[in-house]
């Protein structure tokens, strides 16, 4: 039995979740701004007294390693690596965009189209990657500024469901007949199952010591131009 304790950060959502052999077993999240740091200790608290799960009984912290938010993801990657060495277990690190597109997936059972998830950067530009419906990668991950011009070749073939926080402000550049849009939140340590549980099977895990979150762009210090 492999129970493993998962952290997603990487949006305005804070979750923890477990799960045991791939399926969740308890979960407590919120979608809320600026949470992460008074509320994900409390959230992974929650989840393991809920599950009955002892610290000393998981075998492995699998945590959404970005892109996304850079405090958050700090904070998620932080507090993964503090009970990585503390434990003494494996860290598993998680596609952000890829977990996303996992959760539609397995909310739309027998879906044939494509999958953009899309987290919001700020204005017009997003973190995105483009998957077909057995999560094989078809475009990179990528920060990318969304105009008309955007995913037209791939529109032209298939249906693409954007989804994520960054999905919504794309509807008007993105009008092609084959484009839907999703409403619903897929930012969810729930959706890290699956994935963490194959990685731990294949071995696939991290440096605890040097393991850093995907920022895929640099953090930017803005300097307040008023002098008090």
């Amino acid at each position: 039995m492999t129970t493993i304790l998962q952290i997603e950060t990487a949006t305005q959502v804070c979750s923890a979740a477990l799960s045991v052999n791939g399926s969740t077993v308890a979960v407590k999240e919120l979608h809320a701004a600026n949470i992460h740091a008074g509320s994900l200790t409390l959230f992974i608290e929650e989840v393991m007294h809920m599950a009955s799960v002892a610290y000393r009984d998981l075998d492995a912290v699998a945590v959404s390693m970005g892109p996304g938010s850079y405090t958050g993801l700090r904070i998620g990657v932080s507090t993964a690596k503090g009970l990585c060495f503390a434990l003494g277990r494996p860290l598993i690190a998680v596609e952000t965009l890829k977990m996303m597109a996992m959760g539609f997936l397995a909310a739309n059972a027998g879906y044939t189209g494509l999958v953009c998830p899309m987290i919001d950067a700020r204005r017009m530009e997003v973190f995105t990657g483009l998957y077909d419906n057995t999560l094989a990668e078809v475009l990179p991950v990528s920060a990318k500024i969304i105009d008309e011009q955007s995913y037209l070749d791939e529109l032209a073939d298939h249906e693409i469901t954007f989804i994520g926080d960054g999905a919504d402000k794309c509807r008007n550049s993105i009008a092609a007949a084959n484009a839907r849009f999703s409403a619903e939140n897929f930012n969810s340590a729930v959706n890290m199952s699956r994935l963490a549980f194959e990685a731990f099977k294949s071995g696939h895990f991290e440096d605890v010591a040097y393991f850093e979150p995907y920022y895929l762009k640099d953090f930017l210090i803005t300097t307040a131009k008023k002098k008090v």
